[in-house]
């Protein structure tokens, strides 16, 4: 009796260390180590969950010589066939050394999911798509987030495409459910397509629906993303119109997803809406709904919107400011536009400038757009704002100025050729 006494008081005493280690983690980890290093002092054994919790809280130190030094100590005590205990090690290997992390997923005797997730969830942090793609098909057996991750890692590199027969794949070769997170990168995916997205987005539509999942703020802004982007306008509205919550995000997809398709009105209409159920706007909603306003050509509407920005708890960005001159400008009124620009808190860009040089174009106003085409032309890419280069050339021709139209054509004319030639050479390398 009092020798199982002993035993019991030995193993509370035990776990009392683990405890320790474990509420001191959370608020600090220097804390932490130093239980850790006090245990190996006092001789006190230990056992994998002291080696875990302390682990876990070196990892937020961020020193590789820590966790070099706790992996000594697991080999010396013989955790290092734990698969739990490795599986920690990994983990904080990958976030602090990818070359370490390797070495140790090669030699580690066994290995279970969570291993073979958390290297390929490496892979994919550190770019590596085709490793992770490798490991991945490497794998005794797949589980959710097996899938789910190298699907996200495809919809994240914009190989849509994969990410969607990897769904398919999924769901009807090897039978595996797919989770909220995995549809909602296969949709996110099928957005970028556009209305070639369209045939796929609607069968991960439908599973949702014949598995009877609620449209909750994350799959139904996926849902509505996905539709307004491949023009589909009506889908976009019935979705949104189910959904359980709408936060910022639905609401703004909403309006730009309007705006996208011509429906500028209706995208004001939204808005307006979206302030009446008491919803914030943030940069992005705004943005959607100045340019709503600067292709539908609603200048006092625009002007009240953009006089809101602060209001709101905002500061006007570079792309409100490019909304506004695009609007102010189109509507004939050139000095206000160029007053706008003059008086910008932000330093106005190519898109901005561009949007001011469009309007002087329609109105055929060669004086007023004279003023930026300097500060343009210091600011221009030849590769990236060919389209600038023809806009101000065409200008140059509006106000009579034939021979610097010319010589800016023939600029562009001898860049072309230049990056044909740099083309060429780069072939001949590889052949």
């Amino acid at each position: 009796m009092k020798h199982l006494q002993q035993v019991l008081s030995f193993v509370r005493r035990w776990s009392s260390w683990a405890l320790s280690i474990k509420k001191a983690s959370s608020s600090s980890p220097k804390k932490a180590l130093h239980l850790y290093s006090k245990m190996h002092r006092n001789g006190v054994p230990f056992d994998s969950f002291c080696i875990l919790f302390t682990l876990k809280s070196s990892t937020h130190l961020h020193s590789l010589p820590i966790i070099h030094h706790l992996h000594t100590h697991i080999i010396k005590l013989g955790f290092i066939s734990q698969i739990h205990v490795t599986s920690c090690l990994l983990n904080a290997y990958i976030r602090l050394s990818f070359i370490d992390a390797c070495v140790l997923f090669d030699e580690m005797p066994h290995r279970n999911n969570v291993t073979w997730n958390t290297m390929i969830l490496g892979y994919l942090r550190y770019g590596d798509m085709n490793k992770a793609r490798e490991l991945f098909e490497e794998m005794p057996q797949r589980n959710g987030v097996s899938w789910s991750s190298v699907i996200s890692g495809y919809t994240t590199v914009g190989s849509y495409m994969q990410s969607l027969y990897l769904f398919r794949r999924m769901l009807f070769v090897e039978g595996t459910k797919p989770d909220q997170v995995t549809c909602g990168a296969v949709l996110s995916g099928c957005a970028h397509m556009g209305s070639r997205g369209l045939l796929g987005g609607k069968s991960v539509h439908g599973f949702i629906v014949r598995n009877g999942w609620e449209l909750n703020a994350e799959i139904g802004a996926a849902l509505v993303n996905m539709y307004a982007k491949g023009g589909v306008l009506r889908n976009a509205a019935k979705v949104f119109e189910l959904m359980d919550e709408r936060d910022v995000v639905a609401w703004t997809l909403m309006i730009c997803g309007s705006a996208k398709c011509g429906l500028n009105k209706e995208a004001l209409v939204v808005f307006e809406k979206m302030q009446m159920d008491g919803i914030k706007p943030n940069e992005l909603t705004v943005t959607g709904v100045l340019s709503a306003c600067a292709h539908g050509g609603f200048v006092e509407e625009g002007r009240r919107y953009f006089k809101m920005i602060e209001e709101w708890g905002l500061e006007p960005r570079v792309q409100h400011y490019a909304c506004l001159v695009y609007l102010i400008g189109k509507s004939g009124k050139l000095e206000e536009a160029y007053e706008i620009i003059r008086t910008m808190r932000v330093e106005p860009n190519v898109v901005v400038l561009g949007s001011f040089l469009s309007a002087c174009k329609e109105h055929k106003q060669f004086g007023i757009a004279e003023r930026v085409i300097e500060q343009v032309l210091r600011m221009a890419n030849p590769d990236n704002d060919r389209g600038l280069y023809s806009l101000i050339a065409d200008l140059y021709v509006i106000g009579e100025k034939f021979e610097q139209a010319e010589r800016l054509k023939k600029s562009m004319v001898n860049e072309c050729v230049r990056q044909a030639k740099r083309l060429s050479f780069d072939r001949n390398v590889f052949i």
